[in-house]
């Protein structure tokens, strides 16, 4: 699909340069599964989903429901942005998921208003929501910088 940094286009690839200063590596990501912003967003799915299992607020539906709707948007509209066939695509679905975990923020708050959640658990969830904020926008910042528009606009 898109290579990055390499300025070669490879169908249905992500290229990404790690850099060492003793080696250069590279690795070719062929499935959003394998991208770190993805699995950032599915952790932050599950550590949701394991505060709602436990009972804490299970008669708040409306909550549950809006935080579920909104923790797998992060997670898809990465996956679907991923799929499309272009570089301009992808940047626009990871800013619709930088969306919708800054409204998964506001739910935290929510539930730490409404006394669902303990101090330290807000604290903790807001943490790796933030960092899965800037690790959405640094990858937005690096697919914008890498002048690869994938097959779409060949």
């Amino acid at each position: 699909m898109f290579e990055v940094r390499c300025l070669r286009f490879e169908v249905r690839s992500l290229r990404f340069e790690v850099s060492n200063p003793n080696i250069y590596t590279m690795a070719t990501i062929t499935r959003f599964e394998d991208l770190e912003v993805w699995q950032f967003a599915r952790n932050q799915c599950k550590d949701i989903f394991e505060l709602y299992e436990s009972g804490n607020f299970l008669k708040d539906f409306e909550l549950i429901n809006q935080i579920n709707r909104s923790t797998g948007s992060v997670m898809d509209n990465i996956a679907e942005g991923f799929e499309r066939a272009g570089n301009k695509e992808f940047i626009h679905f990871m800013l619709i998921a930088k969306g919708s975990n800054g409204e998964v923020r506001s739910q935290i708050y929510r539930m730490k208003d409404r006394c669902y959640v303990a101090e330290q658990k807000f604290i903790d969830l807001m943490t790796k929501n933030e960092t899965l904020s800037k690790k959405i926008n640094a990858f937005i910042s690096y697919l914008k910088s890498s002048g690869i528009q994938g097959f779409r606009y060949m």
